[in-house]
């Protein structure tokens, strides 16, 4: 699986973990390099609390594009180290 946005392959992996329906790329397949710290936060009654990165590809952000569970809870343990994407970023084969 890929992520690209921006014409641009932000993670690459062929590990990736679905949970509702989103792919959660390996931190270690994810260039880290577009990654920038986010101070949202939003709260899930089974995962825990996720953390969130914008993106920032050839001059262009996309705020809170990018999320995780740095601590997950037990019954999400398999996401652990694993970013997801949303807002406009393709997710594909």
């Amino acid at each position: 699986m890929k992520a690209i946005w921006n014409n641009t392959v932000i993670a690459e992996s062929n590990e990736t973990v679905v949970v509702e329906g989103n792919h959660y790329f390996p931190k270690s397949s994810v260039n880290e390099a577009f990654l920038k710290s986010s101070d949202t936060h939003t709260f899930c009654p089974w995962k825990g609390t996720a953390s969130y990165y914008s993106l920032e590809v050839n001059g262009e952000m996309n705020k809170d594009a990018a999320w995780y569970y740095p601590t997950p809870k037990d019954a999400a343990k398999q996401i652990k180290d694993h970013i997801a994407f949303w807002k406009g970023v393709k997710v594909e084969p």
